[in-house]
């Protein structure tokens, strides 16, 4: 298994793995598939504020990805981020999330990152037993936030703390 950052020609693949996961499970609390449009948009963005995307290949096929955002607008979050990873359902179970996640946290080390939060749909028992591997913290649960597939969905948050040096300001 290769983990790279991504470029262009991966988002095609990218797009296919986001789209399963929002038409075939709470994932993702979205209802319709996104465009290759808008895939392209949301690297561009990525790029923009130089925030990694990282896929994992597997015999030159991208089977997973995974990339942060900001955790809320506002200024004193700046140290703060959440991150999403999402791995092909043909080649779950085989570490590839956890090779992502383990490689992003070991990128977002070296930036100016004091969290890293997750947001994950609270029947998803695999991401968040692979969070807590990894050593993130249960940080919060909310009741009935979402609604897809004709019922309530709730969400847990999980957080891990880097040790990482950082020297935060207000500025």
């Amino acid at each position: 298994m290769l983990i790279r950052e991504a470029n262009k020609t991966d988002l095609q693949s990218i797009l296919e793995i986001y789209n399963e996961a929002i038409v075939n499970s709470t994932a993702v609390y979205d209802y319709n598939p996104h465009t290759l449009e808008m895939r392209q948009q949301w690297y561009d963005d990525k790029l923009d504020k130089g925030i990694p995307v990282i896929v994992a290949e597997i015999n030159d096929r991208v089977v997973g990805f995974t990339s942060y955002g900001p955790f809320r607008a506002w200024p004193a979050y700046k140290y703060s981020i959440e991150h999403s990873v999402y791995v092909h359902r043909d080649f779950r179970n085989l570490g590839v999330a956890r090779k992502l996640l383990t490689q992003l946290i070991d990128t977002v080390k070296k930036k100016d990152v004091h969290t890293i939060i997750a947001g994950i749909d609270a029947d998803n028992s695999a991401s968040i037993h692979l969070h807590k591997q990894l050593g993130f913290e249960d940080a919060g649960h909310f009741n009935q936030v979402g609604y897809k597939f004709g019922k309530w969905l709730n969400l847990t948050f999980f957080q891990l703390i880097l040790d990482n040096g950082l020297q935060p300001n207000e500025g």
